[in-house]
């Protein structure tokens, strides 16, 4: 198989618009969870989320796409736009594609544009809504911009659609379908409908009082997740690809990992067992042991049960050798599909710089969460070799792996 290489990144998050941003306020511990400002929530029991500010979408985007794309479609452009310039790309139309993970596509539009329609007099919806909630709509819409006419396929796998949205694009490229894969994930779900389901599921954080320390990964006092939005972009090469053209190369693509529990709709294995194989998964296609690993940027949600067994499944994969461990879910929200592609950046920028990003909030130990999470503080470490999990409903898990580029 041909080794794989990353060229470009590009990230829109709760706590920065642009990868500079992004990684400066992470490593900083800021939050960029507060109280739900794009509708009013006063009604709604969970009143927080981690929502993008300060995003002017006609500063980035074309504005005919604006009127007629979803904020997830958006928040993917974005991130492909920084990625692709990033990468300094000349594209070669047949031998570049694309994969997209979302997990829940454009399901804000689907409920607000149902909430319109009841209430109206005159039953008339807009000739774009069906393009505005489709999943592969953010693909085409990049692919477009960008005469990209090689592989397209887009994801849906809960919460883990962005690391797999990396694996499908690596399986393109060790396949011989292209030489360049552009992974994005994106995602944008706040609206009352999402938020009344999965606070009755009692998923979510109710800490309305204080939305900055609402996401607590690995605390004792964890009450649930916190919702995110954004995106993530990476661009994929094969190393000759990448040497051909004078790239900068920041990080090679080492292993990915993906695995069903085969256990619960919404629950996780109560022994982390498709999470722990999956982890075990990325290592064998990495061709390393766990021991190289120097950094893990756990799923880490701050639910109960899901902090938890990653625990269990990270001390039953590492054992002796376990290494830092932080989510950056604390500052971030969950993402969900965009989360599985900035995580993965997170563990990219983490060999750059040397910096690992800390867990916030995570104030009182849990005797069941005892691993070094990184809390509160960023942490000056090397870092060779890190791993990125992402896990979802459905049993969904997802492993990638990434190393220093040596050449």
């Amino acid at each position: 198989m041909a080794k794989i290489v990353i060229t470009g990144m590009g990230a829109i998050t709760p706590v920065g618009i642009g990868m500079d941003s992004y990684w400066k306020n992470l490593t900083e511990g800021k939050s960029g969870i507060d109280r739900i400002s794009s509708f009013d929530p006063s009604e709604l029991a969970v009143q927080v989320a981690g929502e993008i500010k300060n995003f002017n979408a006609s500063d980035y985007i074309p504005k005919d796409l604006i009127r007629k794309t979803d904020p997830f479609m958006q928040y993917a452009y974005f991130a492909a736009e920084e990625a692709l310039k990033m990468s300094k790309l000349e594209i070669e139309p047949t031998r570049t594609g694309i994969v997209m993970g979302t997990a829940m596509n454009g399901i804000a539009t689907i409920a607000f544009t149902q909430e319109a329609l009841t209430g109206a007099s005159h039953k008339k919806v807009g000739p774009r809504f069906i393009p505005k909630i489709l999943g592969n709509v953010a693909a085409a819409n990049i692919a477009i911009e960008h005469n990209i006419q090689g592989p397209s396929f887009t994801v849906s796998t809960a919460c883990s659609s962005g690391g797999d949205a990396i694996n499908t694009a690596a399986m393109c490229i060790n396949t011989g379908k292209a030489d360049v894969m552009l992974a994005v994930g994106a995602e944008s779900v706040l609206c009352p409908l999402v938020i009344y389901s999965l606070a009755n599921a009692k998923a979510l954080s109710r800490n309305n009082e204080n939305p900055t320390g609402a996401s607590r990964p690995f605390d004792k006092n964890r009450d649930g997740f916190v919702i995110g939005e954004g995106g993530g972009a990476i661009v994929l090469e094969t190393e000759e690809h990448a040497l051909k053209r004078g790239a900068t190369i920041y990080a090679e693509l080492l292993g990915c990992g993906n695995t069903c529990d085969a256990y619960h709709v919404t629950a996780p294995h109560p022994d982390g067992r498709g999470a722990a194989d999956c982890m075990r998964i990325a290592l064998e296609d990495a061709g390393i042991t766990p021991d190289a690993v120097g950094y893990i940027n756990a799923h880490g949600t701050a639910t109960p049960k899901g902090d938890s067994v990653e625990t269990k499944a990270i001390k039953e994969v590492f054992k002796d050798n376990v290494p830092l461990v932080s989510s950056t879910k604390g500052a971030t929200g969950h993402m969900m599909g965009a989360g599985g592609i900035t995580e993965v950046i997170s563990c990219i920028k983490a060999i750059e710089t040397g910096i690992i990003p800390p867990t916030i909030n995570l104030e009182t130990p849990d005797e069941e969460c005892d691993l070094d999470y990184v809390p509160n503080k960023a942490r000056k470490v090397q870092v060779d070799i890190a791993m990125s999990n992402a896990f979802g409903f459905g049993g969904q898990n997802s492993s990638i792996i990434v190393s220093k580029y040596k050449g």
